[in-house]
């Protein structure tokens, strides 16, 4: 199996391992692409590990470095370690207990008694190539992670599911029954999607006001339980699927819940999962409805929770990359093993 997808892989149309300009140009056209779609995500999980100070480093570094430290007697916390590069000790390694201005006490860690006084124009500090993991330990101690991960899912979940069920229905009455104004109806939820959030954002505000909806999870739930997106979808997908069917199942006399259920649904498998991965993405990644909506810090999403780690004075960015690398993770992966239903439903859908 491995084999054949190398030799499909570097298959050319040469042939017999010869390359031709069009295969230049196709590797070519695909490395910059990979490149250019993978760069930024390579970028933000490498700096996730950097420590604050590397982070505001310029010019910045590619991977992420930490510095050198030693224990010295009498000091509980380990101490940064410096070459000295000119001066009166040039050539001696010293541990730096603190700075003053432009002048630093160090100490050398083998003889800790006797503080020196160097310039630190006179010094370079020692660096490797490690990973800042309290970047990712220190979120589970700062904040709590796992209370805003179970907000997330709960409501990407139960709002996936509420809108696959909707969305379906409505889906189905607009492609399988004839009744006058369907038309109508089709063109109003389609009208819809012209219709920029902001302009619906204060009435909708004022409903789930009124219904006392306000910093609950169901308030943040039911306003996008209706997609006009996910009705179109549905909707020209079970178009495809054969009337005789349906009425095949009216004489055995099966209702119509029945037939919703026991019919259009499982054929409506592709659709609807791409329906719901495209769902998971936006539920997953909103911020502004859960902002407006949610103002206690324990009903916070992810995506709020990211948005606490940048003050008004200063921002942790390490933490907040870090975070941001957690944040990404589940969708990825959702998307990742669910993605072939993305090309065979859209596919589908427009087969009619």
């Amino acid at each position: 199996m491995a084999n054949r997808a190398v030799a499909f892989l570097t298959r050319t149309r040469a042939g017999k391992g010869r390359m031709d300009w069009t295969d230049w140009l196709s590797y070519s056209y695909l490395i910059l692409g990979t490149a250019l779609m993978f760069a930024p995500v390579m970028w933000l999980a490498l700096s996730s590990f950097k420590t604050e100070a590397d982070l505001k480093r310029f010019p910045p570094r590619l991977l992420p470095y930490v510095q050198e430290t030693v224990m010295v007697d009498g000091h509980d916390a380990p101490l940064a370690v410096y070459d000295i590069v000119s001066g009166e000790f040039e050539g001696r390694r010293l541990a730096q207990i603190r700075r003053v201005g432009l002048v630093a006490q160090m100490v050398d860690p083998e003889d800790p008694s006797a503080p020196l006084k160097v310039d630190i124009a006179d010094r370079e500090l020692i660096e490797r190539v490690g990973l800042a993991t309290e970047n990712y330990t220190d979120l589970f101690a700062k904040f709590n992670f796992l209370r805003f991960f179970w907000n997330s899912t709960f409501i990407t979940v139960t709002a996936t599911a509420i809108t696959l069920l909707v969305n379906a229905m409505a889906a189905f009455a607009l492609s399988k029954y004839q009744f006058r104004g369907r038309s109508f109806v089709l063109m109003l939820v389609v009208g819809t999607l012209m219709v920029p959030q902001s302009v619906v954002l204060v009435p909708l505000f004022l409903v789930v006001k009124e219904f006392g909806l306000m910093n609950t999870a169901w308030g943040v739930i039911i306003p996008g339980a209706a997609s006009p997106t996910g009705v179109f979808l549905l909707r020209q997908y079970m178009l495809t699927i054969p009337d005789e069917i349906l009425e095949a199942a009216r004489m055995d006399k099966a209702s119509e819940w029945k037939i919703f259920w026991r019919i259009v649904i499982p054929l409506s498998i592709p659709a609807l999962a791409v329906l719901g991965i495209l769902c998971v993405m936006w539920r997953w990644n909103d911020f502004l409805w859960p902002l407006i909506v949610l103002t206690d810090t324990d009903n916070f999403t992810l995506q709020l929770a990211l948005n606490s780690f940048q003050g008004e004075m200063s921002t942790q960015w390490s933490n907040l990359l870090a975070m941001t690398v957690l944040t990404l993770l589940p969708i990825a992966a959702v998307f990742m093993f669910l993605q072939k239903y993305i090309t065979t439903g859209i596919a589908s859908t427009g087969g009619k």
